[in-house]
């Protein structure tokens, strides 16, 4: 049997509100599915009961990703495929830095539409670095969740009243002399470049309030080159897509920081859309500025990619063309 095989381990649990167990299994127990195919453990319920069966440690990711998930349904959060994946992935980071760090003790961000938790423990890390760092650089594939947790502690500390306002820029490379031929009034030529950080804001606060906290100057959404010639004090300045700035471009955003501001870098370096031969600033800014005092670089990999996970097998697959067209 299972349970005398030193390899294998049962373990049960047992949950305190049957109403809540359908929601924890998921339609036609597919979130328990899901797990099993994941963690290569096996879960059986019975009544109000949980048996998990595997390897020793599995079975502990898999007990520590369901407790995360039943809190989640206590405090009445949703609990869908992506916090399944969230809460294993999570479970799995936390095993294997420190097994005894409880997954509620992870950081969060607060803002006034509720709790924004980590999905990797990259994530975790990031978090951890915005709240304590002024000036963070958050490095890494596309769908890690650099740009929107970023914003979300923006409109925490604008919440709290600890920063003035924000101010979001992006460099519009992809336009670049052709901005003069797209129709409409600057806004409208360059708002199409700035949509994500639009969308990052509106899922952060009611419409209302971003719209009043806009047009009162205390949240900017501006391209990079209105950046030039000012001082941005008691601010939190967020720089997204990076990776598409020149080098003086990105000298000249870092040295706008003023007294009380706090920024944030972000980008991937492996979509650089800058002419051929040209250096990207983010590339040069981080050859430079990692390891000084103050400054903190948080690195995303493929498996922090937490949009569908299609976008994650993409990721790694040009990855594997661009480290074979290295080693040519």
């Amino acid at each position: 049997m299972l349970r005398d095989q030193p390899t294998q381990r049962v373990v049960s649990m047992q949950f305190d509100d049957n109403a809540l167990l359908p929601l924890l299994y998921g339609e036609h127990d597919r979130n328990l599915a899901r797990m099993e195919v994941r963690l290569g453990v096996r879960l059986g319920s019975r009544g109000n009961r949980l048996t998990i069966t595997g390897a020793p440690e599995r079975t502990d990711v898999a007990e520590a990703a369901l407790m995360a998930l039943w809190r989640r349904l206590q405090k009445g959060e949703p609990v869908g495929s992506a916090e399944v994946e969230a809460a294993m992935r999570m479970a799995e980071g936390v095993q294997e830095a420190d097994p005894r760090l409880p997954l509620q003790d992870l950081p969060a961000i607060r803002t006034r539409k509720g709790a924004i938790t980590p999905r990797t423990p990259a994530q975790a890390a990031y978090i951890d670095a915005l709240a304590r760092n002024e000036m963070v650089f958050g490095v890494g594939p596309a769908g890690t969740g650099k740009t929107y947790l970023a914003v979300a502690q923006g409109v925490a500390l604008l919440q709290a009243g600890r920063v003035d306002r924000i101010v979001l820029s992006r460099p519009a490379v992809e336009a670049g002399e052709k901005l003069g031929y797209l129709p409409g009034d600057l806004k409208e030529k360059v708002d199409p470049y700035l949509r994500p950080l639009y969308d990052a804001l509106h899922d952060m606060m009611p419409a209302e309030q971003l719209t009043r906290r806009m047009t009162a100057g205390e949240i900017e959404v501006a391209p990079l080159a209105f950046m030039r010639g000012r001082t941005l004090a008691h601010c939190y300045a967020i720089l997204d897509e990076a990776q598409n700035t020149t080098a003086a471009q990105m000298k000249m955003f870092l040295t706008r920081m003023g007294e009380g501001s706090r920024m944030v870098i972000t980008g991937d370096p492996t979509q650089v859309d800058l002419p051929p031969g040209q250096k990207s600033g983010l590339a040069e800014a981080l050859s430079i500025l990692e390891g000084v005092d103050g400054i903190t670089v948080a690195r995303f990999a493929e498996a922090d990619v937490v949009r569908h996970p299609l976008v994650a097998r993409i990721v790694a697959a040009y990855g594997r063309l661009d480290q074979s067209r290295a080693q040519r």
